[in-house]
């Protein structure tokens, strides 16, 4: 492979990169603003057993390989893209990069610290059927938990501006 060929592939591969870091951060940040803006009001109005029994089943649901590429895809993918731009002696993204690495890094810890311990909990309660104060249980898991996935949403959203417009400052610097 010649230079020039060994060019193209790394500026082809730092533009998949961010590309990819672009959807994943996207689909989290929609994921999140999804819960934020119909999923927990719509549960909001349901009683209570309904409400814990639905969480239940989409704290297990969500579990899986599509979720799991996007919540942990983007924040490798941001980071990968800015060690590419890092190494290519672009700097112009690399604030950027920066920054939504920053924030998905937020999401992570947010989730791990507040949400999923509140999801473990709820599990732990058992049945909505044989709860002798489905109320409390609830009480103690909605509030705490759309609190922070609020926060999770305006930070994976940020995130999503951020990755987004490294690649078009990266776009604009290859360009030029």
């Amino acid at each position: 492979m010649d230079e020039r060929t060994g060019t193209r592939s790394m500026a082809a591969l730092r533009t998949i990169t961010l590309v990819g870091a672009v959807l994943t951060t996207g689909w989290s940040a929609g994921l999140f603003y999804a819960y934020a803006c119909s999923v927990m009001p719509g549960l909001a109005v349901v009683g209570d057993r309904a409400f814990i029994d639905t969480m239940q089943r989409i704290n297990t649901a969500i579990l899986n390989g599509w979720f799991m590429l996007s919540f942990l895809g983007a924040p490798v993918l941001i980071v990968a893209a800015g060690v590419l731009q890092w190494r290519a002696g672009s700097r112009t993204a690399l604030a950027w990069l920066a920054a939504a690495a920053v924030l998905s890094l937020a999401v992570l810890v947010i989730t791990g610290v507040v949400n999923v311990p509140l999801n473990d909990r709820l599990a732990a309660a058992g049945a909505p059927d044989a709860l002798t104060d489905p109320a409390a249980v609830r009480a103690a898991f909605e509030d705490v938990w759309v609190r922070w996935n609020v926060v999770r949403a305006v930070a994976s959203t940020a995130a999503f501006g951020c990755v987004t417009w490294a690649l078009v400052v990266a776009g604009r610097s290859s360009a030029a």
